[in-house]
């Protein structure tokens, strides 16, 4: 029975695409990767423009000092983003689930109208210094809403991909918004050195046409697929799987250290080394630079020498890199911070994609050994890419849960001891345990699923 039998009458209008087969190569060479690309550029600029909002208040911290009405504390600033950064971890879960719902171009459309609010709200707070911290922090949350963007896009994007591409597509996807991070650092910057730190209002102005656009572009552009269905039941039953929970931690080692160190970065700077606002931020918006532009390598790697050797790899450098943070926080050595700090944002971008790349490559290979025991092939694949699709989403939301973590860590460090080396140092032992687990369950020989994963990845 032609699929388009079961379509619901909405489902059949021109921006739905009722027939996608990415893993036919005469219809991938034809067909396929123009539209694919077509998607991804729009998703891109939505998930750029998510990771900006999302991240925005992490360069407007950098304005609220007391020469201009402000009273929040380093320890306050710190709890902020802890709150900003939980809320877009939360979210990640409905908005993994709104693609199947409402389509991929249709919900890419409504999150990204949805940047607005957030926007606004911090137009609001910045330009009332005397603001009561509670309300601040309520205000700041909404910006959570630029955190969901990530999973609903990665979700949408997967779907588009055939399996030998997915490592560099989701990289770039990924890629692509992470570095709004930087981006949002790069227009703080500069209105500090135009106008100096009296003009925070002016960061969320000019985002405001920026969504616009992107939101027009994303009409334009995109389009929904009829096959990714919409059944919540079955994309929450990936949590049951231990993969999801195994890779979950992978990606809070590296995910939540890229983006819970890119919001505090410049906070840091200022707190732990006293350097002024301008020279904070001309410093902190390096990271974020350096591993959103580095992640598609990491997918790229993950695609030739398998996901998990890179993984574990990354894992034991981090390692050593925050080991060397703490000795450069206990010996105020600020060239050897940032160094180390460069370092740390080059591995987690390179881990991003790595870990990313893992999880559709573990499904595919369990979907051809299902296939192989005489399953139907049709039934398998489809159910495999939605199950992938959740679980890039989901896993998504758990690791940005590690940059809550993160700047909890910084906060009661610099709470308790005055310096953040304490957190540095428990950073180090977890990253050992994310590389012993990497090595236990994906690297061994004879294990199950994982080592034919890790074979169909090279």
């Amino acid at each position: 029975m032609p699929l388009t039998d079961h379509l619901r009458p909405d489902r059949t209008r021109p921006s739905w695409i009722n027939h996608w087969h990415p893993e036919d190569p005469h219809f991938w060479e034809q067909t396929g990767r123009p539209l694919a690309r077509r998607n991804l550029w729009a998703s891109i600029a939505s998930e750029h423009l998510g990771f900006s909002i999302w991240s925005i208040w992490s360069v407007l911290v950098l304005f609220m000092i007391p020469e201009h009405g402000f009273s929040t504390t380093p320890e306050q600033k710190f709890l902020l983003l802890s709150t900003v950064t939980l809320v877009g971890a939360v979210l990640r879960v409905p908005y993994t689930l709104a693609v199947p719902l409402f389509g991929g171009r249709n919900w890419t459309i409504i999150s990204t109208a949805l940047l607005i609010a957030p926007t606004l709200a911090a137009l609001v707070a910045v330009q009332n210094p005397q603001t009561p911290f509670w309300l601040m922090m309520a205000l700041a949350a909404t910006a959570g809403l630029g955190g969901g963007n990530f999973s609903s896009s990665m979700a949408n994007i997967n779907s588009y991909f055939p399996e030998k591409e997915k490592g560099w597509a989701l990289g770039l996807n990924a890629g692509g918004g992470n570095i709004g991070v930087a981006t949002v650092q790069l227009v703080g910057l500069a209105v500090i050195a135009l106008f100096t730190t009296a003009a925070p209002h002016l960061v969320p102005l000019i985002y405001l046409p920026l969504i616009a656009l992107a939101t027009w572009w994303a009409l334009r552009s995109m389009n929904n697929l009829t096959h990714v269905r919409s059944d919540a039941r079955a994309q929450l039953s990936a949590v049951t799987d231990r993969h999801f929970w195994t890779m979950s931690v992978l990606y809070i080692g590296t995910f939540g250290s890229f983006i819970g160190t890119g919001f505090a970065f410049g906070l840091l700077l200022q707190s732990q080394f006293g350097l002024a606002p301008i020279t904070s931020a001309a410093v902190a918006v390096l990271g974020p630079v350096i591993g959103s532009l580095i992640r598609p390598l990491g997918g790229r790697l993950a695609d030739t020498h398998g996901g998990a050797r890179v993984t574990l790899w990354v894992f034991l450098a981090m390692t050593a890199c925050a080991l060397a943070l703490v000795a450069a926080v206990q010996a105020a050595h600020l060239a050897l911070f940032v160094g180390a700090f460069a370092l740390m944002f080059t591995l987690t971008g390179l881990g991003n994609g790595s870990t990313y790349k893992m999880i559709p490559t573990i499904q595919h290979q369990r979907a051809e050994h299902a296939i192989a025991a005489g399953a139907d092939p049709e039934a398998t694949r489809a159910h495999t890419k939605r199950t992938a699709s959740s679980m890039l989403g989901l896993i998504g939301a758990v690791g940005a849960l590690g940059g809550v973590g993160v700047n909890i860590a910084f906060r009661e460090s610099f709470a308790a001891f005055g310096t953040t080396a304490h957190a540095f140092a428990a950073f180090a032992l977890f990253y050992l345990g994310c590389a012993a687990l990497t090595r236990f369950l994906y690297l061994r020989p004879h294990t199950t699923a994982p080592a034919p994963a890790e074979a169909a990845t090279r």
